[in-house]
């Protein structure tokens, strides 16, 4: 019988996800999204086309493959029939390939206004949010008041709509917030209306069925494993469960009916929004980085913060996830640095460690660096390993040691084919 392989990023999010699923969907038949809402943007280039996807599956584009948005992620309507939309106008019948799960909760637009009251309650202390209801849609889950997809198409959706929206203008009035958010929410209703008229699945069910039948599946991670809700750099971290464990709930499968593990990383390190990042970089490298790495959020446009690879927080997530494989993105953004360095060890307080404290968020934390000699040369046309230059192959050597997993896949520029499988 089949097992579920599972995609997801090691980082900070921003790895290049949408990529990777869009490469590999040749070889599954069904492609799912397992936690998460539209703060994700995956981004995929192909025949000199661009898309970034918030909430659909990167294997949309891919005919023949069932994508599904899995009971773990929170949807927005509104945002969800937008991207629907663009990708129809590109000729993809998205009503034939897609499916969404009956659990998944939905984001109200008094969501998106506690999200902002939120934040600006926090002055200093801004997480960074994406200010798209994603924490409060998942705060009410937890409190078990939100909607799901699935009183879509109940008589009394309306009354549980309104229910909920009171006790979010309660919130508001005591954060003395005021919100006008009367035009999205009648898009809102339009595009629940629109969304009724899609698949609606028990999604449990179905992916177990589709395992019986030995259907090859792939789940799809948004964010990244050191934005988990609990492993994570809290309280800068994103709502759920980034970790492959969150397929398992995400999806309703068992932990033993996980298979394959691809981890994805850059081949140095980003991050959007606030919270510790000891690698990065304030000089001309870090924005080296930024400008030649186009490091801009695909959700918010937001420059992103640059720095060298962090190893002690690979190995921290590699251990946690469980991967069976690496996925190595950007080696090409790299391609004119005289000296590159990896994060092998963190000073603090005077000791050098080699793991990710829990302090990670409150205590100075000063990388120790190994320095590699740079390539200096363009690999964005090499498509076999053995052509790629020895420093990047030693490079990439060194990770693996460290690791303990074996790096199967280099990407060297952002189109499809800009890919090399190496035979391990």
């Amino acid at each position: 019988m089949k097992k579920v392989d599972v995609v997801l990023g090691l980082q900070w999010g921003d790895e290049g996800k949408g990529k990777v699923v869009d490469v590999l969907t040749p070889g599954y038949d069904v492609v799912a999204r397992f936690q998460g809402g539209p703060n994700a943007g995956h981004s995929i280039h192909f025949a000199g086309d661009s898309f970034v996807l918030h909430t659909v599956p990167s294997g949309i584009f891919r005919e023949g493959t069932v994508n599904i948005i899995g009971n773990g992620v929170v949807i927005d309507p509104v945002i969800l029939m937008e991207e629907i939309s663009a990708i129809e106008a590109k000729g993809v019948d998205v009503a034939s390939r897609l499916r969404i799960a009956k659990r998944a909760n939905l984001i109200l637009p008094t969501h998106r206004a506690l999200d902002a009251a939120n934040e600006a309650a926090k002055g200093k202390s801004k997480i960074g949010s994406t200010l798209k209801g994603i924490g409060p849609a998942y705060t009410d889950k937890i409190a078990r008041s939100g909607l799901r997809v699935g009183d879509i198409k109940s008589a009394d959706f309306e009354a549980k709509y309104n229910t909920l929206k009171g006790q979010h203008l309660k919130s508001l009035k005591a954060l003395d917030y005021e919100a006008e958010f009367s035009e999205y929410e009648r898009k809102w209703m339009e595009c629940v209306k629109k969304l009724s008229d899609f698949e609606f699945i028990d999604n449990e069910v179905v992916v177990n069925d589709f395992l019986k039948k030995d259907t090859a599946i792939l789940a799809e991670g948004a964010q990244g494993s050191l934005l988990d809700i609990d492993f994570g750099t809290y309280p800068f971290v994103t709502s759920s469960n980034t970790l492959c464990a969150g397929a398992c709930t995400g999806l309703g499968v068992a932990p033993s009916r996980i298979g394959q593990v691809y981890g994805i990383f850059k081949a140095y390190c980003t991050r959007v929004g606030s919270g510790p990042f000891p690698t990065e970089l304030f000089d001309e490298t870090g924005e080296k980085l930024r400008q030649v790495g186009h490091e801009f959020g695909a959700t918010t446009g937001r420059p992103r913060r640059c720095g060298w690879l962090d190893l002690v927080a690979l190995k921290y997530t590699v251990m946690m996830n469980g991967a069976t494989s690496l996925i190595m993105m950007k080696a090409d953004v790299m391609n004119d640095f005289d000296t590159i360095k990896v994060a092998v060890g963190y000073k603090v307080n005077g000791k050098i460690i080699d793991w990710f404290p829990y302090e990670a968020c409150d205590t100075e934390i000063e990388p120790v660096y190994k320095e590699f000699k740079g390539w200096k040369c363009d690999i964005n046309d090499i498509r076999d390993y053995d052509a790629l230059p020895q420093e990047l192959k030693d490079y990439i050597s060194f990770i693996e040691h460290e690791t303990g997993v074996p790096v199967s896949t280099v990407s060297v520029g952002p189109d499809r084919d800009a890919t090399i499988f190496r035979s391990l």
